[in-house]
């Protein structure tokens, strides 16, 4: 502060907590379908888009590493990749206090589109078609540990 002003908050430290809890208390989560006629339908276990408030939850790309093991499994196989990426995904989501239903987006990064369907079957064991979160799903040129897929998300909780 200039001229060794010492800075005093407008509002007191127990005043911002009150403030905080009242805000826990208007902002629960809500999580609604959006779909419209008047844009493409998905073409997997997905939706339009997806209506949320809450706490964010933003889940790094994870994939196909054996927690236990510390190590890539199933190096060839893409569909026990996806069984395993989901289930990673699963336990930081436990984690949080949350569950694939609270997920509103992920993106799908596969190293090959042809595994496009493939990857869709496990998906949506996962997350039935009807609450699916939107979604966005690329091939790129290389993943890391050379893994099949990877797959990032982000969630909306409550409180």
């Amino acid at each position: 502060m200039p001229d060794g002003e010492v800075y005093k908050p407008i509002a007191a430290e127990a005043e911002i907590g009150k403030q905080e809890t009242s805000l826990e208390k208007i902002i629960s989560m809500t999580r609604k379908v959006i779909n419209t006629d008047n844009a493409p339908a998905p073409v997997g276990p997905y939706n339009q888009a997806i209506a949320a408030s809450g706490q964010f939850l933003f889940i790094a790309g994870q994939i196909a590493i054996d927690p236990r093991l510390g190590d890539v499994v199933y190096t060839d196989d893409v569909k026990k990749q996806t069984e395993q990426v989901l289930a990673n995904l699963e336990a930081i989501l436990t984690a949080a206090g949350a569950t694939f239903q609270d997920v509103v987006k992920t993106t799908v990064f596969l190293a090959d589109m042809n595994d496009f369907a493939a990857v869709n079957a496990i998906y949506a064991k996962y997350f039935p078609e009807n609450t699916a979160p939107a979604r966005a799903c690329v091939q790129v040129s290389r993943l890391p540990k050379d893994v099949l897929v990877e797959i990032d998300a982000i969630a909306v909780i409550s409180g």
